[in-house]
C-alpha cells in the first residue's frame, strides 16, 4: 500500500498538467528564447543607440542653421535702435537673426568620426549576434540538461519495475515457505528507496523544466514541455571533422567577438585620425540675415512748404516782422509698419572663419595621445580573446575525447555488469546466492547505467560545445 502510495504522488508531480500541452524542440525554444530573452533584447536596444550615433555624426556634415527672435518692453534711457539716438521714452522692439555655417576643411575629423560610429554600430551588431549565440548555446544545455533528467526517470521508472519484479517473486516463495521472510523484507526496502529515487528524479526534472523557462523568459504558470528525442539520435559529428586547428580557424572567421574585436580595433584606428585632425585649423563659412522693428520708429509723411516770420525789427520805433527770401520745408512724421521697418532694416552678412587651437590646457593633444593607446589597449583585448579562444578550443577538444572515452568505458561496464546481474539471478531463483549478493548485482547494475546514461550526455554535450566553437549552430 505505501508504494502504490508513493507512485501515485509520483504520477501527481510529474504528470499534472502534462496533457494537451505542444511539447518544444530545441529550434522552438531557441528561437523563443532569441525573440523574448532579456539580454538578446537589452542588445538589440544596443543597436539602436549606436544607429543614433551614426545618424548624428552624418547630420554633423551638413551646414548648421539657427534661427532666432527676441520681442519685449525697454524703458529708462536707451539706445534708439533705428536712430541710435540716446532716449529715455519706452519703446517696444522686435529682432529677428538666421544665421549659418558651414565647415569648408576641417582634416577630415568628421569624416573620421562618422566611420569611428560606422563601425561601432557594425560592433554592436556582432554584439548582439554574440548574445544570440550565448542564449542559444545556454538554452541548449538547459534542453540537454532536462533531457538526462527525464531518462533519469526513465532508468528509475525500470529500476523500480525490476525491483518490484523481484520482490514479488521473493515474495511467492517466502509464502511458499521456500525462502525466509527476510529476503522479502530486504527487497521491500530497496523496491521503496527505488521508488523514492523516482520520485527525486521527477522533483529535479520539474526544476530544470523550471530553469529552462527562465531562460526563454516565459511565464512560470505556463503548461511547457519539451520534445525528448533519444539520446543516441542527437547528431553528432565525427572527431577527425572536429580537429582544434580546423575549429580554431572556423572560429576565427564565424564567431561574433572575434568579429567585434576585429571592429574595434578598426574603429580605433579611425578614431586617432578624428582626434588628430581636431588639433589642426579648421575653416569654415558663415553668414546671417537679420531685420528688427521698434513701436516708437518715425517717418515722414508729409511736406508742406510755408512762408513764416523768423524774427522782427524795429524801425524809428515801428516793429516789423522779417520773413526769409525762400519757403522752407514743414514735415508731418508718422509710425513706421511693422513690415516696412522690417525691410528698411534688413541686413546681410557672410564670411570665412578660421579656428586655429593654440593653448588649451592640452587637451586635444591628450586626447589624441588617449586615442592611440586605445588602439593599443583594443589590439591587447583582440590578442587575448584570440588566445582565450584557442584554449578553449583544445580544452573543449580533448574533454571531448575523454567523455568518448568513458563513454565506451562505461558502456562495456554495462555489459559486464548486466551479465553479473543476470548470473546472480538465476542463481538466487536457484536458491545459490543470498539476497545481499543478489542486490549488490542489482545495486552494481543500477550505477553502470547511470554513469552510463550521465557518460552518453556528457559526450553529446562535450562535442556540441565543440561544434559550437565552428559559429555554425547547433542541432539536436
Amino acid at each position: 500500500m505505501k508504494i502504490r502510495i508513493v507512485k501515485l504522488l509520483f504520477s501527481s508531480l510529474i504528470f499534472t498538467g502534462a496533457f494537451g500541452q505542444e511539447k518544444w524542440d530545441l529550434r522552438q525554444c531557441v528561437e523563443y528564447a532569441l525573440k523574448n530573452n532579456i539580454s538578446v533584447r537589452q542588445a538589440d536596444l544596443q543597436i539602436r543607440f549606436a544607429q543614433l550615433e551614426l545618424q548624428q555624426s552624418k547630420l554633423a556634415l551638413y551646414p548648421g542653421a539657427n534661427f532666432s527672435s527676441s520681442a519685449g518692453y525697454s524703458s529708462g534711457r536707451n539706445q534708439d535702435p533705428t536712430t541710435f539716438g540716446l532716449i529715455t521714452t519706452g519703446y517696444t522692439f522686435n529682432n529677428t537673426t538666421l544665421q549659418a555655417s558651414i565647415d569648408l576643411f576641417n582634416w577630415f575629423s568628421k569624416r573620421n568620426t562618422v566611420a569611428v560610429k560606422d563601425l561601432d554600430l557594425k560592433a554592436t551588431e556582432a554584439g548582439v549576434e554574440k548574445a544570440k549565440n550565448d542564449v542559444a548555446l545556454n538554452v541548449a544545455v538547459a534542453y540537454l540538461q532536462v533531457l538526462l533528467a527525464k531518462e533519469q526517470i526513465t532508468l528509475a521508472q525500470a529500476q523500480v519495475a525490476l525491483s518490484r519484479s523481484n520482490y514479488e517473486s521473493t515474495r511467492k516463495q517466502v509464502d511458499a515457505g521456500k525462502l525466509p521472510e527476510l529476503n522479502a523484507a530486504n527487497l521491500e526496502s530497496i523496491l521503496a528507496s527505488d521508488s523514492s529515487s523516482l520520485v527525486s528524479a521527477g522533483v529535479s526534472a520539474s526544476q530544470l523544466l523550471l530553469q529552462l523557462k527562465v531562460l526563454l523568459n516565459l511565464d512560470p504558470a505556463v503548461s511547457f514541455d519539451i520534445v525528448t528525442p533519444p539520446v543516441n539520435l542527437i547528431p553528432v559529428e565525427s572527431l577527425a571533422d572536429l580537429q582544434p586547428d580546423a575549429v580554431y580557424n572556423l572560429a576565427m572567421a564565424n564567431m561574433p567577438q572575434q568579429k567585434v574585436d576585429e571592429l574595434n580595433l578598426m574603429a580605433a584606428l579611425k578614431s586617432v585620425k578624428a582626434t588628430k585632425g581636431s588639433m589642426y585649423p579648421n575653416l569654415s563659412l558663415f553668414g546671417s540675415l537679420g531685420t528688427s522693428y521698434n513701436n516708437r520708429a518715425r517717418e515722414i509723411k508729409s511736406k508742406t512748404q510755408v512762408v513764416a516770420p523768423v524774427g522782427t525789427v524795429t524801425v524809428n520805433g515801428t516793429p516789423y516782422q522779417v520773413f526769409p527770401l525762400d519757403p522752407f520745408d514743414v514735415y508731418t512724421y508718422g509710425k513706421i509698419s511693422y513690415f516696412d521697418q522690417a525691410n528698411q532694416n534688413f541686413r546681410q552678412s557672410i564670411g570665412v572663419n578660421i579656428s586655429v587651437p593654440i593653448l588649451n590646457g592640452g587637451s586635444l593633444r591628450t586626447a589624441w595621445q588617449r586615442s592611440k593607446l586605445n588602439v593599443k589597449q583594443v589590439e591587447l583585448r583582440k590578442e587575448q580573446n584570440s588566445f582565450t579562444l584557442k584554449q578553449d578550443i583544445y580544452k573543449a577538444y580533448n574533454d571531448a575525447v575523454a567523455a568518448m572515452q568513458k563513454f565506451n568505458a562505461n558502456k562495456k561496464t554495462v555489459e559486464s555488469s548486466q551479465k553479473a546481474y543476470d548470473f546472480a539471478t538465476k542463481r538466487y531463483e536457484l536458491g545459490l546466492l543470498s539476497t545481499y549478493d543478489l542486490v549488490t548485482t542489482q545495486t552494481n547494475l543500477a550505477q553502470a547505467k547511470s554513469q552510463l546514461l550521465y557518460s552518453q550526455y556528457d559526450y553529446v554535450f562535450k562535442m556540441k560545445l565543440l561544434e559550437f566553437y565552428k559559429g555554425q549552430g547547433l542541432k539536436l
